[in-house]
């Protein structure tokens, strides 16, 4: 089931977002994500955050923060992982929004995969300023980028 954050999720979700990035960023160090927690958790609840909540647990076991059309993250637990919960948060996204963009560390070949797989395309490819960390801009749109396309 896909619902809306919760306050009572928050403390869950931050720990998949901080567990997510040491474990799928290991080119950046502990340190940094450390020091951006409690920026990250003041600001996820103005965020719109949509999280999976597994059937037979109740347990939130992963969740997708967009801000309008930007993914701002995507985070599965690591024992949930490759069961399709990332696929079906996503999914939500795409039923939502018309279009979308995020940005996605190249040296994280796993998500950059999940995302091409999921019919994103890399836009650009840049430097993270706060990280160093070599990063492609990517975008999924709903009618493929035809040209003529307006989005609503």
């Amino acid at each position: 089931m896909i619902r809306s954050l919760s306050p009572a999720d928050l403390d869950t979700v931050m720990n998949l977002w901080l567990d997510g990035n040491e474990q799928a960023h290991p080119f950046v160090p502990k340190g940094y994500w450390r020091a951006a927690y409690e920026g990250v958790r003041r600001e996820l609840p103005h965020a719109d955050v949509l999280v999976h909540v597994d059937p037979e647990t109740g347990d939130v076991d992963g969740f997708i923060g967009l801000t309008g059309n930007y993914v701002a993250g995507l985070f599965v637990r690591a024992d949930a992982r490759s069961h399709g919960i990332g696929k079906a948060l996503l999914d939500e996204a795409k039923r939502r929004h018309r279009a979308l963009t995020l940005h996605v560390y190249r040296d994280n070949p796993r998500a950059v995969a999940f995302y091409l797989r999921e019919g994103f395309t890399v836009r650009s490819e840049g430097t993270d300023g706060e990280t160093g960390a070599v990063e492609y801009e990517m975008t999924w749109d709903a009618d493929g980028g035809r040209p003529g396309f307006r989005h609503a």
